[in-house]
């Protein structure tokens, strides 16, 4: 797809500094492509210079596509690079106690050892926090520093001129982490602001940068079903959207350089993420058939490509690459820029937008007689074909002409304008994607971080990539809610209609119809139904209507007719808490709750039990004073990992019982609830308990210091009991809508690897959702006034001047620390030698300006074996470093008062 428009961010002050990169040698040929090419990617300018750059959250976000990575390399010799935007120090840890920076670089060693199985050599991290499963994207924007992340994105795409950016999932889907949601953003905006001069400035004045703007840009997601395995699964996905430009790369092709499959090298890359519980992953088949596609979606295009609708001219590995790295198979030469954009993605039917289409010709070569010819949607029109005359060498001509949609055309769907250019008897084909809209359309609200990726999409010139996540709201069981319906007037005059509800079975609105009048063209406005479940009987959470969706349809009337929008309603589970004198020992006699309980026995992520026995769990609430009492029964006839008491973190490792509680009920993440996990056994007894992904993380003991806990193991499985003082809670509680949930985390294997989840309220991801969390009521109770606490979000992440594999690679590439600037070498410090008596290793450093020197004496394959880290001086230096180990080179990030760093390397004499 193409762009409609950029934006730019507000400008700011960066550091001083410039990189020297250092020539490489060109990269080999490859041959055999399946489309008969024999091209590749081209020598590369420097040691820095990428093809393709991959942006995600974490290590092993990019483990995926590794398969594709890997075989373009092979077979095009191009040179893809990953960004990683934290090293996953939030995340668990099945081989060891390591966490925080040191856990980020356990990982950043599994990743840098992952990718290389792919070929995949330069991984740049920038240094932010990981700090906890989340699936808000404005937490993490937040957390990161959106301004100072983009900017650091910039500088690594100015400095490795990538001609295709491609990332992760940008939409909010249910479930995508909000880490996963922000890095894609992050990489959307790099690729629409690298090449404008006037953002981040300072990197082209004072550091010598030049922008860089990249071709196409790429997500690792497909909407659609249905694919094959074998060779044809490039050719049988079916998107969700016949307008969406999708590929696919099948990974079942033999890598001549491992005789296997590339599927199975990604399996042998996946299995090196051992921290992450991945070391256990099977073979994949031996069978080619088996085997399917790793697919992609282009959001954008500045250059001629094929159509990506999953024929078979769009088969091709090379498929991606061709009019950015490769030449396209009787195509306009390489070179060649083709940008199509239009003023309006939004046409209401008889309306109009006009398309603007930019040809560039290559900077070597011109264009002949070049004409351009439109390929309208069926009852569109607009221009047919436009002459564009010759084109010199590196010359644009640029032309504009308005389509117009039928007065019929069916609404709410997405068409194509195809471009085509021809010249000298080849042809570039480019497009660009429209929605046609109602005269008015009436949207279910929007869930708060899809209202905000909406904004975002339509400010960042993608608005295509919105409406992908479709409207839902939760109402508990038997109750009611307001549902609200945003109206937008699409059509150039005022509007007056109605809005009407079309319910599933077991739902009311409190009116058949509601009105509004007078919309001015252009405006929004609004009208609210109150909408009950009128039948408590109707499966809750993840088991009710379609994967826990009761889908229904929004009809909205207006002077030009009728339209339909698609929304769902969720029922959470509900109860009752009662007064009652709970003791917290570990054992739930009958009666000692009151007569309520919850069913825990939903699976919502992972295998499913193979039976009561494997796993089943029944909960307990109540209330006693100013307390709330949460108990679980969990039957589990095999116990997971027992871990140290000094281990107690990270509970989804092996059998936990997680209780989750929204104060009000109102939370859009996590960081304003309160999450506790206890582990009902450990290896040196007892049991033990935490918070996690909450408003204050830690030991309970420091985090929560009155809540108290118990738990008792039996030979078929445990009782975990709490009570939590109100008092410990993030906010008062509003005791007409407390949000509850309670998971049981359930691992049979000795690995420190779950196998199932199940719980009360149950969605995918639903621990990052308490929107989806059950409702829980306290008839008569008034709670204490507890004052909203701020949220401690953890802020610990390795930094790049202490991780060895990081200065190694600036060495090489010459490209600054963690997307920073290259300090000015009048102002920093360069290693001269390094020489080693006994087990220490003696450095000379050459000093220009004070600051701060990390140095690392490492073995072949890197690896510290002996670092220290101290101030120094103006002058020569001399630092020595204690060693243990075949040291054989020393590596130095150094980081002057005045700003930036440098990195430099000397072998060890």
């Amino acid at each position: 797809m193409q762009r409609h428009r950029h934006v730019r961010p507000s400008r700011r002050t960066t550091l001083v500094g410039a990189a020297v990169l250092a020539l490489a040698a060109p990269v080999a040929s490859a041959s055999g492509a399946d489309a008969g090419t024999t091209h590749t990617t081209g020598t590369h300018r420097s040691a820095a210079d990428l093809d393709v750059l991959f942006v995600g959250a974490h290590p092993d976000d990019e483990a995926g596509r590794l398969s594709m990575f890997g075989e373009w390399r092979e077979r095009y010799g191009t040179r893809t690079g990953v960004v990683t935007v934290t090293r996953g120090e939030g995340g668990g840890n099945a081989v060891g106690p390591e966490e925080g920076p040191a856990l980020g670089l356990l990982r950043e060693h599994e990743e840098r050892e992952a990718v290389g199985k792919a070929n995949v050599t330069d991984v740049y991290n920038l240094d932010k926090v990981d700090s906890y499963y989340s699936v808000s994207e404005p937490l993490y924007r937040k957390i990161w520093g959106h301004e100072d992340t983009l900017g650091r994105l910039v500088r690594v795409v100015r400095e490795t001129k990538p001609e295709i950016i491609a990332t992760m999932n940008t939409a909010p889907s249910p479930g995508n982490h909000g880490a996963h949601q922000e890095a894609a953003l992050l990489a959307v905006e790099a690729y629409n602001l690298a090449g404008d001069p006037s953002a981040y400035p300072d990197q082209i004045r004072k550091e010598g940068l030049k922008p860089w703007t990249a071709s196409k840009l790429l997500t690792a997601t497909a909407r659609g079903s249905g694919a094959a395995s074998g060779e044809t699964c490039t050719t049988t996905f079916k998107p969700t959207d016949p307008t969406d430009d999708i590929y696919g790369v099948w990974s079942g092709r033999t890598s001549t350089q491992y005789g296997k499959t590339w599927a199975q090298v990604e399996r042998e890359a996946q299995r090196v993420y051992k921290s992450q519980g991945w070391a256990g992953f099977p073979d994949v088949s031996a069978d080619p058939t088996k085997l399917g596609c790793d697919y992609m979606t282009q959001v954008d295009s500045r250059v001629p490509f094929t159509r990506g609708d999953l024929t078979s001219p769009a088969s091709s590995s090379a498929t991606m690459l061709q009019g950015a790295l490769l030449p396209t198979p009787h195509g306009l030469p390489l070179g060649t820029k083709l940008d199509v954009s239009a003023s309006t993605f939004a046409v209401v039917p008889g309306g109009s937008s006009t398309i603007t289409v930019k040809v560039t010709a290559p900077r070597t070569k011109r264009l002949s007689g070049a004409t351009l010819s439109v390929g309208l949607p069926a009852g569109w029109s607009g221009a047919d074909t436009v002459a564009l005359g010759d084109l010199k060498p590196g010359a644009t001509r640029t032309r504009t002409f308005e389509v117009t949609a039928p007065a019929d055309a069916a609404t709410n769907k997405r068409v194509l304008v195809d471009v085509k250019v021809r010249s000298a008897g080849r042809t570039g084909y480019g497009n660009q994607q429209l929605e046609v809209a109602p005269a008015v359309s009436g949207t279910q609200q929007l869930l708060p971080q899809v209202a905000s990726f909406s904004g975002w999409a339509a400010d960042n010139g993608v608005p295509q990539l919105r409406g992908t996540v479709k409207p839902v709201l939760t109402l508990p069981s038997g109750g009611s809610r307001e549902v609200r319906v945003d109206l937008v007037n699409n059509s150039g005059s005022t509007q007056s209609g109605s809005v009407a509800l079309k319910l599933p079975a077991g739902f009311s609105a409190d009116a058949a119809t509601k009105s509004y009048d007078g919309l001015a063209a252009g405006a929004r406005s609004s009208v609210t139904f109150t909408v009950t479940n009128d039948d408590d009987a109707l499966p809750t959470s993840n088991e009710g209507g379609s994967g826990g969706d009761y889908d229904y349809t929004i009809e909205t009337t207006s002077d030009a007719g009728t339209a339909s929008s698609a929304a769902a309603l969720e029922l959470v589970p509900t109860t009752t808490i009662e007064e009652a004198t709970p003791k917290v020992d570990g054992v739930i006699d009958s009666g000692e709750y009151g007569s309520s309980s919850i069913n825990l026995s939903r699976v919502w992520e992972g295998s499913a039990c193979t039976d009561a026995t494997d796993c089943s769990a029944v909960g307990h609430l109540a209330r006693h004073g100013d307390d709330l009492f949460v108990a679980a029964e969990v039957t589990d006839e095999q116990m997971g990992t027992l871990l140290a008491s000094s281990d107690c973190k990270r509970h989804w490792r092996t059998d936990s019982v997680e209780i989750a509680i929204d104060p009000k009920g109102t939370s859009e993440n996590t960081s304003t609830t309160f999450k506790m996990f206890v582990l009902p056994d450990t290896s040196d007894g007892g049991a033990c308990a935490g918070r996690d992904a909450d408003n204050n993380q830690g030991a309970i003991a420091e985090t929560a210091p009155s809540v108290t806990f118990a738990a008792k193991v039996t030979g078929d499985g445990y009782v975990v009991e709490t009570k939590i003082p109100a008092a410990e809670l993030p906010d008062t509680i509003d005791p007409e809508h407390l949000g509850v949930d309670v998971f049981v985390y359930d691992s049979d294997t000795q690995d420190k690897t779950g196998q199932t989840r199940i719980g009360w309220s149950t969605w995918g991801g639903v621990q990052g959702d308490p929107y989806r969390w059950g409702v829980v009521t306290a008839p008569g109770w008034t709670p204490p006034s507890v004052a909203t606490k701020a949220p401690t979000i953890p802020d610990e992440a390795l930094s790049s001047v202490d991780s060895p594999l990081s200065i190694a690679q600036a060495v090489r590439t010459g490209v600054a620390l963690a997307g920073g600037p290259a300090a000015d070498p009048r102002r920093s410090a360069v290693l001269r030698s390094a020489t080693r008596s006994g087990s220490t290793v003696t450095a000379g450093v050459d000093v220009k300006g004070t600051g701060t020197a990390s140095l690392f004496a490492v073995d072949a394959d890197g690896n510290s074996v002996g670092k220290v880290k101290v101030d120094l001086t103006r002058g020569h230096r001399s630092v020595r470093i204690p060693v243990s180990g075949a040291a054989v080179r020393v590596v130095m990030a150094y980081a002057p008062t005045s700003g930036g760093t440098t990195s430099s390397a000397a072998s060890i004499r």
